[in-house]
């Protein structure tokens, strides 16, 4: 088969969405080899996308090539591509991020599109009006078009029913995978140089991603602040963000602990394997997520999982990690102490949540997404 991808997030995001297309397309070339793939992308530049690129340069890449293309990259997506698909003979289409270029339908060739969340819809507030118009719109072409929409979880393939109307016949379930660094040990020499480069503690609860209103690092500081005197541990954040950011600052000042909070934001990916398997407990209270990715980075490291009731967080963490209300910080509160004071509980979150982990191990991930391809050859 000959699988086209749309690599634009490959090659221009640093985040989810970007982790889960270099992922995908990486744990595919490792484990199928017999196939061709070809990533269409926008012109990029930047050192981390080239790096990648130079990793994987049995890949080929296709850019805008005249100047008007380049300079309009978001048009040659729209508009162009299309046919650029069809002149480097790709069998299957799949975009990685909600969208698909327009005409796509009408050629003959087959199309996967996947939707990642709905979150803009279930939560209008966090979103300015016109994003909100632009997304839906997107997103409809895409599910309309597409032969077969990928849903990273069972919570977004009922919002694809709920919110879009979505043929549940249509609708394939592939779990999100996370990097394999994650699922093996670092050494000693490498985690010690890890915590003297960041000045970590002994002893952490941690928390990582964006330091935005929806993930909700705020209620995590507070409940901090109530534990400090019962625990030796301090709390550390990783993740960058704007206005939040400042809001959770600001807590971190008005609750006196700037002893016992820190905030990183320049965690490069190769050691972030490092945080999680030096902490002693990894918190995610967020509101709700398409996926929760940290949750499953942190299951593969060995570190016990608190997260938020509801949402997709079930599928991602599994029966023994422990559930919070994350509206509710005195919850919280009592969740942390729950799995601090209890060795046999962690013990149990430990070794059987790495166990729950394995169905989200890279090489069962992309069978799933390759039988996908192979429902729609002939």
């Amino acid at each position: 088969m000959k699988i086209g991808f749309d690599a634009k997030r490959i090659f221009h995001n640093f985040r989810g969405l970007g982790n889960y297309s270099r992922t995908l397309v990486e744990s595919l070339v490792k484990h199928y080899p017999e196939n061709d793939y070809v990533l269409f992308t926008p012109p990029f530049d930047d050192p981390r996308a080239r790096e990648w690129n130079k990793r994987f340069s049995n890949l080929l890449v296709v850019t805008p090539k005249s100047g008007i293309a380049k300079a309009f990259s978001s048009s040659w997506r729209s508009l162009f591509l299309k046919n650029i698909i069809q002149n480097n003979g790709v069998d299957i289409y799949h975009g990685l991020s909600h969208e698909l270029p327009p005409g796509l339908k009408k050629s003959k060739i087959k199309s996967v599109v996947t939707v990642h969340d709905l979150i803009f819809l279930r939560f209008p507030d966090y979103f300015p009006w016109i994003d909100r118009q632009v997304y839906l719109r997107k997103f409809k072409h895409a599910i309309e078009s597409a032969d077969i929409v990928v849903a990273i979880c069972e919570q977004t393939k009922n919002d694809l029913i709920h919110f879009l109307g979505c043929p549940t016949e249509k609708i394939r379930v592939v779990y999100q995978s996370c990097h394999p660094q994650f699922y093996a040990g670092l050494s000693i020499e490498r985690k010690e140089e890890i915590r003297n480069k960041f000045k970590l503690p002994e002893h952490f609860i941690l928390y990582v991603g964006a330091l935005e209103e929806r993930k909700n690092a705020l209620s995590l500081v507070k409940a901090f602040a109530r534990l400090k005197d019962l625990i030796p541990h301090n709390l550390v954040l990783v993740g960058n963000g704007k206005e939040y950011k400042k809001l959770v600052e600001k807590e971190i000042i008005h609750q006196g602990l700037l002893e016992r909070v820190s905030i990183h934001s320049e965690v490069k990916g190769e050691e972030l394997p490092g945080f999680y398997q030096m902490a002693d407990l990894f918190v995610y209270p967020s509101f709700f997520e398409g996926w929760g990715i940290p949750n499953v980075e942190a299951l593969f490291s060995g570190v016990p999982v608190i997260t938020s009731e509801g949402s997709c967080f079930p599928e991602s963490a599994g029966p023994t990690s422990v559930y919070c209300n994350p509206y509710d910080v005195e919850d919280l509160v009592a969740k942390i102490e729950k799995v601090l004071f209890d060795d046999d509980l962690r013990d149990i979150m430990t070794r059987q949540g790495r166990e729950f982990a394995e169905q989200f191990h890279w090489k069962n991930t992309s069978q799933r997404m390759m039988e996908v391809y192979k429902e729609l050859m002939p």
